[in-house]
């Protein structure tokens, strides 16, 4: 006679809800010594102003340009923009096995704060309320253009997940397609809405909120939690309490509200390993064409990849590029870790 099931100590898939896809979790794997890679944790220290780096106030960029004495924060054109709004149109969609089509878009580059040596999470909060503000500025504006059929704004944070400078700084791509990701989230949300008759994230955090064992931190108007089926050992995903389709259409408190829950992930992220940091993040929210999109859900996805220390991380290679991605560590176990750290930041204790 067999055991029962144990998801904490058995293998088993999960569904992500927003794409459709699974992920293999495996528990039992968190007993294994670790032989692998180990990386060298970023300097904790650095200067508030670097005369060297390209994003601090009145510093030459890599392109010629001289950053404006900016106070607060400062959006700016990409210098090397993977993206331009004068491609020529171009198709080759006559031979099946050779597909391509011209895409156009425009990149920019969100710096945070003016202070070097800052994070999102070290920021105060009516510095972070400005970073919020001047998101929902950006994709409104951008989303305006005819020509633009999504608008991404994303963080890469640490050297771990490819950012090339530690000033707070952040992106936005706006394309004129819509990206894989939100193109399966799309996908996912209005089948749900056209079989439920309501957004389909609405609905799953309330079923996370009686769960209850996978919030990581929640205030008045949102909630952060380690998704269901979370990839990254620390992955989470931030949601508004109530039906907001992006980020221009939250309201002064909730933008708010959102600042505060913000640092406060962000500092038990810091806390956990007691380092700052990497991860990638970015916003979803409802695409710039037509429509009212009203299935769509804002929300914003934590991607870090540090596993068992600041000096341990996570690869996606093998299984996961060649079948499906795997975790050991479950959804649960990781909340609770994040759950259980301190609101105030291991530096300023």
């Amino acid at each position: 006679m067999t055991d029962l099931f144990d998801p904490t100590e058995h293998p088993h898939r999960r569904r992500n809800l927003l794409t459709g896809e699974w992920v293999l979790v495996s528990p039992h794997r968190m007993k294994r010594p670790w032989q692998g890679q180990t990386e060298t944790p970023p300097p904790q220290l650095l200067p508030k102003y670097d005369p060297t780096c390209y994003l601090c106030p009145g510093n030459e960029r890599a392109g010629g340009q001289v950053n404006p004495a900016y106070t607060h924060t400062f959006v700016f054109e990409n210098d090397f923009a993977a993206l331009r709004a004068d491609t020529p149109d171009g198709t080759n969609q006559n031979n099946r096995f050779f597909q391509a089509h011209a895409e156009t878009g425009i990149c920019r580059v969100v710096c945070f704060s003016p202070r070097h040596d800052l994070t999102l999470a070290r920021m105060h909060l009516p510095d972070i309320r400005r970073t919020v503000d001047l998101w929902a500025q950006q994709l409104d504006e951008l989303s305006q253009d005819e020509q633009i059929g999504y608008v991404q704004l994303f963080e890469n944070r640490g050297a771990m997940m490819g950012s090339s400078n530690p000033h707070p700084h952040g992106q936005i791509w706006a394309t004129r397609r819509i990206p894989t990701e939100p193109a399966k989230e799309d996908r996912e949300q209005r089948a749900y809405f056209e079989e439920e008759g309501a957004p389909l994230l609405v609905d799953y955090l309330n079923a996370e909120l009686a769960a209850g064992e996978r919030t990581v931190v929640e205030n008045s108007d949102w909630v952060a939690v380690v998704p269901f089926w979370a990839v990254w050992p620390f992955e989470t995903l931030l949601l508004p309490r109530r039906h907001r389709r992006h980020l221009a259409e939250l309201l002064p408190e909730e933008r708010n509200s959102l600042a505060d829950l913000l640092k406060r992930l962000l500092i038990r992220y810091d806390n956990l390993f007691e380092t700052s940091f990497p991860y990638s993040m970015g916003w979803h929210g409802k695409p710039a064409t037509a429509g009212d999109h009203v299935h769509w859900q804002l929300h914003a996805h934590f991607f870090p990849p540090l596993l068992r220390s600041a000096t341990i991380r996570k690869f996606m290679v093998g299984y996961e590029m060649l079948a499906t991605p795997q975790r050991d560590l479950t959804a649960e176990q990781a909340a609770q870790r994040l759950r259980m750290q301190s609101d105030t930041h291991y530096l300023d204790r």
